[in-house]
């Protein structure tokens, strides 16, 4: 009887091939990410603590001293403390720009992103100035808080084109998203978006203004914070469905993972929003939430990039199941084949 020809091996899982940019570039990216999501925690305890005005000049600290004073007491230190923050992130930036700098023929689209993250620091030196000369202004301080916010959608884009293997660059393909589920991540985008700019009329409305004698937008904190609320259960409906979508389907599990992210992140806001609210905004809740709002900013921005892109970094789990079902299915042809020789 002839020998039964020895089966193929299932293809087994393969390590993901590396990426195209040095570990460096890798590293600066996540850094700059990070640093532009911390400053947006210091800045808000700038606010949570009075210290809007300590240092009521700008670009000095005070009429005659660039730095601040001691009759300026803690407030001083702690708005001094937080612009020179700044310089980290514009050294982060700057690191980020020359590290990819050499590659700009081949990978212009870092250098792009790195340019918009770096471009992104003066706009907000100049606005956290003009929040100054206004008294913090609530709709001035918003619009901080919103450029904050396009920048860490900016960085999570980098963030991912960063971790690109040369041959996801080389070549593209359809979006993680299929026809049914491209419109819902669209959804989450917009409505996270939504949620964030009404949030911050929120906040204006709010008793934490920065400063004892600061302005409020006059609006009934109320009515803003119902309307805050609309979007929300809008996207923990969204993201229900599109959470559904994904686990009834044979979808990619990059595109699972960065949905399965976002759940997490936007329950757990959910959770800090209403229990601040009904504590009556306690410094500490209201500090967590400005994180968590900064943490579901760049959240959904990796769930419209991964689920849109036609090259999102990662190894490619449906092709590989397929592979492995490919061979699976060659093993049992061949079975059958030497048993109709015996």
């Amino acid at each position: 009887m002839p020998n039964t020809p020895s089966a193929p091996a299932v293809p087994s899982r393969e390590a993901p091939a590396r990426p195209a940019t040095s570990r460096l570039v890798r590293s600066l990216a996540v850094a700059s990410l990070a640093a532009n999501i911390g400053i947006v925690v210091t800045g808000g305890a700038v606010r949570l603590t009075a210290s809007g005005l300590g240092c009521p000049e700008w670009p000095l600290c005070t009429p005659d001293s660039l730095i601040t004073t001691p009759e300026m007491g803690v407030h001083g230190i702690i708005e001094f403390g937080n612009r020179m923050l700044t310089f980290v992130l514009t050294a982060i930036a700057f690191g980020m720009l020359a590290s990819v700098w050499k590659a700009r023929s081949t990978r212009p689209d870092l250098v792009w992103l790195s340019v918009a993250a770096l471009a992104g620091i003066p706009a907000q030196a100049i606005i956290g100035g003009i929040t100054v000369w206004t008294d913090l202004n609530p709709w001035v301080v918003g619009l901080h808080f919103i450029v904050s916010m396009a920048i860490i959608s900016v960085t999570v884009v980098l963030v991912n084109r960063a971790r690109l293997s040369p041959a996801q660059l080389g070549s593209t393909h359809p979006p993680l998203a299929g026809r049914t589920l491209r419109p819902v991540v669209w959804a989450i985008g917009v409505l996270s978006a939504i949620t964030v700019v009404l949030g911050v009329i929120v906040t204006g409305s709010g008793p934490h203004a920065g400063d004892h004698g600061a302005a409020r937008n006059n609006l009934d904190s109320d009515l803003v914070t119902r309307l805050h609320v609309v979007p929300v259960y809008l996207l923990v409906f969204t993201i229900a469905v599109a959470l559904y979508l994904v686990y009834r389907r044979n979808t990619d599990h990059r595109l699972k993972g960065s949905l399965v992210i976002f759940a997490v992140v936007l329950v757990a806001q959910a959770i800090i929003g209403y229990t601040q609210h009904f504590l009556h905004l306690p410094v500490a809740l209201v500090a967590l939430h400005m994180l968590g709002a900064s943490a579901m900013t760049a959240a959904a921005a990796n769930v419209v990039y991964t689920g849109l892109s036609g090259q999102v970094p990662g190894e490619d789990s449906v092709s590989v199941k397929g592979a492995a079902a490919g061979g699976a299915a060659k093993t049992a042809a061949s079975g059958n084949a030497a048993s109709r020789q015996d």
